[in-house]
């Protein structure tokens, strides 16, 4: 473990990851062209990312199994194969139809790559690096967000609709080769270990899902990721160009200011979870209630909110990846690694359901509310997207009463193992010892 081709495959691993991600989000920043150019209004054009992500979320469990079973290096490349295909469909496609197709198939091949790429890490590298890989895992695969924010946009209006979407297929390709030629499930001794898992399908899923850990990883993906993927996927850019005002110059700055965030914050957050692994909910918790308040002071001030207001809340929706990527850590350290891919896949449903139920709700009462009479600035005024947005107020509270749950659940099995867990103060107290060494 540790060596230096564990680098090499956790580097291809990553690599698919971010051209994933790049694929994930590239309709997110075409948002108003793609508006005009298939005749869709917010909750057509809301279907695209919400549909892909409907089979993102619908694949997790399918693919935890199936990764638990056949190894990263096959779902990987099938994954990519799909994501091809997807995007060679959006690059012809002129009607609704064929461009949610299109989309589809690029979320049947996402949802493959992510938990497969995971998997690779407590394989590859042992305990204590594990935490920090993983966040550098989910924070380098970020870039692909920075790719499609700032070069394909510009390849998008240079060089066009079609030639844009089919040179993202092009790159699926790039990582098909890589990935067959250089990736590896495990090192032999741990793959041979792997192979001698006993239990079947229903019972590592019945596993997975009846360990509270799972639950909790669950819960905590799911409120502390959604409101960062529904402005990076799907609202942002409308929000911040249609609504805001901002000149799209100003937007794209924004949406790379969020990847440059999110890059920044994961390795503290990974050395934090390595060192205090009992308050990992705690920091998951904070971050919502931060993202619960700024929401709120950008929808309720007056007018149109300033710059620097803005950049606070990409800031901090920008925390929500990393932050995500805790709930996966549960996941690793409360299920043992041959089924840590059904585990994964679980936690993975959590932010993706949360996200695709709030981009369809923003997306049903933008139009609701031009429809009734009540935006007569048009669907995507600021004062219908402020009602719009607010939904997330509603996610957020429910998502952290599920987890404040199972977290009490959590904390009375790690009680009756004599496991006490922290206090805050006691953790504020090590964080100065280490600063004064």
């Amino acid at each position: 473990m540790n060596s230096w081709r564990a680098y090499v495959v956790w580097g291809i691993g990553v690599f698919g990851y971010g051209v994933a991600v790049l694929q994930r989000t590239s309709f997110g920043v075409v948002g108003l062209e793609a508006a005009d150019r298939f005749h869709a209004g917010g909750a057509v054009l809301s279907a695209f990312t919400v549909l892909q992500l409907v089979v993102y979320a619908s694949l997790q469990i399918p693919v935890g199994l199936l990764v638990d079973r056949f190894g990263s290096r096959i779902m990987v490349s099938a994954g990519a194969v799909f994501m091809a295909l997807g995007q060679l469909q959006i690059a012809v496609a002129e009607t609704t139809v064929t461009g949610i197709i299109g989309r589809m198939l690029v979320g049947m091949g996402d949802a493959m790559t992510f938990v497969s790429v995971l998997r690779l890490v407590p394989l590859w590298f042992d305990g204590r690096r594990a935490p920090l890989m993983s966040q550098l895992t989910g924070v380098i695969g970020q870039l692909g967000q920075l790719v499609s924010v700032i070069p394909f946009l510009a390849l998008l209006h240079a060089a066009g609709w079609s030639r844009a979407f089919m040179t993202l297929a092009g790159l699926s390709v790039v990582v098909i080769v890589l990935v067959l030629a250089l990736l590896r499930n495990a090192p032999a001794g741990a793959a041979a270990e792997h192979a001698q898992t006993p239990e079947g399908t229903r019972a590592l899923l019945a596993a997975a899902w009846r360990q509270p850990g799972t639950r909790l990883g669950m819960w905590s993906h799911f409120t502390v990721q959604f409101s960062g993927n529904v402005f990076a996927l799907m609202w942002g850019f409308p929000f911040m160009v249609a609504g805001q005002g901002f000149d799209s110059s100003v937007a794209a700055g924004l949406m790379s200011f969020f990847v440059a965030v999110a890059i920044l914050a994961g390795p503290p957050m990974g050395r934090f979870v390595a060192r205090h692994p009992l308050r990992r909910s705690t920091l998951v918790l904070g971050i919502s209630a931060l993202t619960a308040v700024v929401w709120t002071a950008v929808l309720v001030v007056p007018g149109r909110a300033p710059l620097w207001l803005m950049a606070v809340l990409v800031a901090v929706l920008a925390l929500g990846g990393p932050g995500s990527m805790i709930g996966f850590d549960f996941a690793r350290t409360f299920n043992p690694s041959h089924r840590l891919g059904t585990a994964t896949g679980i936690v993975n449903i959590g932010g993706f359901v949360a996200a695709l139920l709030t981009m369809f709700l923003v997306g049903y009462l933008l139009d609701l509310q031009h429809a009734l009479g009540l935006s007569p600035h048009g669907v995507y005024s600021l004062d219908a997207f402020r009602v719009a947005l607010a939904v997330q107020l509603l996610v957020l509270a429910g998502g952290a009463t599920a987890l404040i749950r199972v977290r009490r659940k959590v904390r009375r099995d790690l009680a009756a193992q004599n496991v006490r867990v922290p206090l805050l103060r006691e953790v504020w107290a090590d964080y100065r010892a280490r600063r004064r060494r």
